[in-house]
């Protein structure tokens, strides 16, 4: 009985109690703790943040997301310093304090340096520029030996040396060789039905330059080539750095289908051709 009179005193009791409410105090500490730290219960629908001011967005939901800057990227017709992207995804459910990773528009262009153009052939050229991020302005040929290759690079109007550091996205003139033939001509690409964006490549190829686009319809994102001047109907050349005037119809009001098979037809001179197209862009115009 000596090893169980510890049972009858109130001591024991009065430490028994204490042990029982410290333990209970433990694991309501610690599941408060877990709940807190999880965010049990708190789920949040992921708003749509693209578009819109990157710093704006973090005074606005810095309380419920923890936002973090991926990479930023230069689009010149967005709002600088917006969101572009954004992970998880609009919609997406989470929990209060989750990371939001987004991709905003850069303030500037990335800078990129200029590459050495001289004595390349004119596409050599091209594939190099793009390669850079940067682009073709216009062709300007002069009297030289060596026809389509690249004489000398200018930018502004001014002659830009290799290693110049440049904005991404900014468009090179190129000075060309004739091949000291003057007037020399080149074949007129085939443009009818093409979009207005796949138009300036196609003439710079050719070693052409890009003219006055005219879009006949409201409807431009429907646009395509109708007719050009210089004409590009097959078998037709332009003199080299030839400037050509683009024309554009939608193609809910022209069948370019039918039109380019008969451009590309044998059984049709190139009289009935020009007259149909004229026939149709005088009676669309009137």
């Amino acid at each position: 009985m000596k090893a169980f009179s510890f049972l009858f005193k109130k001591k024991f009791y009065l430490h028994l109690a204490i042990i029982i409410l410290l333990s209970l105090l433990i694991v309501w500490v610690v599941f408060r703790s877990l709940d807190s730290y999880t965010r049990h219960g708190e789920v949040y629908i992921v708003p749509d943040f693209t578009g819109q001011s990157s710093q704006l967005i973090m005074n606005q939901y810095k309380d419920l997301f923890n936002f973090v800057l991926l990479d930023s990227v230069y689009v010149k017709d967005l709002p600088k310093g917006s969101i572009v992207q954004q992970d998880p995804l609009p919609g997406s459910k989470v929990k209060s304090g989750r990371n939001i990773y987004y991709v905003i528009v850069a303030m500037m262009p990335e800078q990129v340096v200029m590459p050495n153009l001289r004595n390349l052939s004119l596409r050599q050229a091209m594939v190099l520029l793009e390669k850079e991020g940067l682009g073709v302005n216009k062709l300007l040929y002069i009297d030289h030996f060596a026809k389509n290759a690249v004489i000398e690079q200018q930018y502004l109007d001014e002659v830009i040396e290799p290693g110049t550091v440049i904005f991404k996205g900014q468009s090179i003139d190129l000075i060309l060789g004739n091949g000291n033939t003057r007037d020399t001509l080149t074949p007129m690409p085939f443009l009818t039905g093409m979009l207005p964006a796949q138009v300036k490549p196609a003439l710079l190829k050719a070693g052409l330059n890009t003219g006055n686009f005219y879009f006949l319809d409201q409807d431009t994102a429907t646009s395509r080539v109708f007719r050009t001047s210089p004409s590009s109907l097959p078998g037709s050349y332009a003199p080299l750095g030839k400037a050509v005037d683009v024309w554009f119809r939608s193609e809910k009001i022209i069948d370019y289908e039918d039109l380019i098979l008969q451009m590309q037809s044998d059984s049709i001179s190139r009289d009935s051709l020009m007259h149909i197209i004229t026939e149709i862009y005088h009676f669309e115009e009137q």
